[in-house]
């Protein structure tokens, strides 16, 4: 049976599609003959139960992602172990009357049945619309964007940032404030699941938790059921289903505070990695380069929003060296100004220097997983620091802030995750050197739901901030998102908050607000 997606469409054009459309992975081209054998879904039930996705728009495209798992928290999700075709259609409009782009792809096997098409040939700065079917199942509806043409002036860029979204401590209503704004892309800095074990009353939840879903995972199979646990928060899926985003890991896709195959008490995780990054791609709507290999994944990547605003997104995990002074917390050492302390790699950060020397952009945007600003813990009484951020690789954060410097990089801001807190930071040339000059602004979000609504960060963060001049804002315990409008004149930033994440209804609200002018480097309070 052929099914009809929006207007009708016949086996011939529909293949012609898939083929037409460049850019669109090799294996996305599918006979005519297997679609049309593909098998029913065991018990005839629905398979897109992880909703829809796009990501990483550029002036052309965009990537779309989908998985089918009629069984979220089954092993094999349900499916037999072989390539399903899935099809997929781009629009101009919601009901489907301008499709603009089609084709078939495979959901294969080895990649958990997911879906990665990169749709190429779209028009810049627009809106469309794009699902998926298999068989007589349709997907949800989606939304995306491109971005606008590179040479254009880019107009604004409206973006949330997000990170730190612990399943078990609580739901995660800042998403369906997100999926009801007007956005242009969500920024994802790490966290999207825990590793840890889940209680089978889900933890502040208080929801029950599936049996295969409750243990630590350590396999590729388990590793697949805790993002589909994750994936069935339909908060979650509204967010991903009306904006597009661009995501990068911190430590705990993999194990907490680890670095490059290390972790403070088990020096080889290499197997544990391996599956955790497999399965991170399999769930998130990345490019080719994402996709596990010998080499391992390379997910940073740049993306521009006309000439208003160049984003570098980096991976502060895979490549960095053990941190030579301590795990976590713990005192200063020489160790770590050694040539060769890294937290991107020698690779990376070649990367990320040549695409600032050559930037024409007037905001440069760094999506950092750990904070770039200098935490001192004690002040004159020692030099106690926390090292599994930039602080424990300040040799390597002085190589990029002497990169902003030389290059003339025009508004450097830093966007970070991790800390489940709220920071605005001035970022100097040399922490080492507090009179040293102000050469880019640090925005630390706090989390979108890890912490639950406990107090833990501002008594423990708290007593910190009098040693630090440079932190102009510090909030430690509310959860929540940092709201972004980019215009060529001005950046401004409001930390939009969330009274409780033990509802998933809980109201929003603004709770700070700061502003970064063109050619000013540090936020002000607004």
């Amino acid at each position: 049976m052929t099914v009809k997606i929006g207007n009708a469409i016949d086996r011939r054009r529909l293949i012609a599609g898939a083929a037409a459309v460049a850019g669109v992975a090799a294996l996305a081209q599918v006979p005519a003959d297997a679609v049309e054998a593909a098998p029913a879904v065991p018990g005839g039930k629905y398979p897109f139960t992880l909703g829809v996705a796009s990501g990483d728009p550029t002036p052309t495209g965009v990537v779309l992602w989908s998985r089918l798992a009629p069984e979220p928290f089954a092993p094999d999700g349900g499916l037999p172990a072989r390539p399903l075709p899935v099809r997929w259609q781009v629009a101009r409009d919601e009901r489907f009357k301008r499709v603009v782009r089609e084709g078939v792809a495979w959901a294969l096997p080895q990649l958990g049945h997911s879906v990665h098409v990169e749709v190429d040939g779209l028009a810049a700065d627009s809106e469309y619309y794009y699902r998926f079917a298999y068989r007589d199942h349709r997907s949800p509806l989606g939304r995306t964007r491109t971005a606008p043409a590179r040479r254009s002036p880019g107009g604004v860029l409206n973006l949330a940032v997000v990170s730190c979204q612990s399943w078990g401590d609580g739901y995660y209503p800042s998403y369906a404030h997100i999926a009801r704004d007007d956005l242009d892309l969500v920024l994802h800095l790490g966290d999207y699941v825990y590793e840890g074990g889940i209680s089978a009353t889900g933890g502040y939840r208080n929801v029950a938790v599936p049996e295969t879903a409750r243990p630590a995972p350590g396999t590729l199979d388990q590793w697949r059921i805790r993002y589909a646990l994750y994936k069935s928060d339909p908060d979650l899926q509204a967010a991903h289903a009306r904006v597009p985003f661009a995501v990068t890991w911190d430590d705990h896709e993999v194990v907490n505070d680890y670095a490059g195959t290390a972790q403070e008490h088990n020096p080889d995780i290499s197997a544990l990695r391996a599956a955790a990054y497999q399965a991170w791609y399999e769930h998130q709507p990345v490019r080719a380069p994402a996709r596990p290999t010998g080499d391992g994944p390379r997910i940073y990547r740049r993306l521009h929003w006309g000439r208003l605003a160049q984003l570098d997104i980096v991976d502060g995990r895979q490549y960095r060296t053990v941190p030579a002074c301590s795990w976590g917390e713990g005192d200063a050492c020489a160790g770590q100004y050694a040539p060769e302390a890294t937290m991107l790699g020698a690779a990376q950060e070649k990367w990320l220097y040549a695409g600032l020397a050559a930037s024409t952009a007037r905001w440069n945007l760094l999506g950092s997983n750990v904070m770039l600003a200098r935490l001192d813990h004690d002040g004159d009484a020692g030099d106690r620091l926390w090292h599994d951020a930039w602080d424990g690789y300040p040799a390597a954060r002085n190589r990029l802030t002497r990169a902003w410097v030389r290059h003339e990089v025009s508004n450097p801001v830093v966007l970070t995750g991790d800390w489940h807190s709220t920071f605005v930071n001035d970022i100097h040339t040399d922490f080492d050197q507090p009179g040293s000059p102000v050469v880019a602004t640090e925005f630390v979000g706090t989390s979108i739901s890890s912490n639950g609504d406990r107090e833990v960060y501002g008594p423990y963060y708290g007593p910190m901030i009098k040693h630090n001049p440079h932190i102009r804002y510090f909030d430690g315990d509310r959860r929540g998102h940092q709201r972004i409008r980019l215009e060529r004149g001005a950046l401004r930033v409001e930390a939009r908050m969330v009274t409780t994440v033990s509802r998933r209804d809980a109201p929003q609200y603004t709770h700070a607000a700061f502003a970064v002018e063109n050619g000013r480097p540090g936020a002000q309070q607004a």
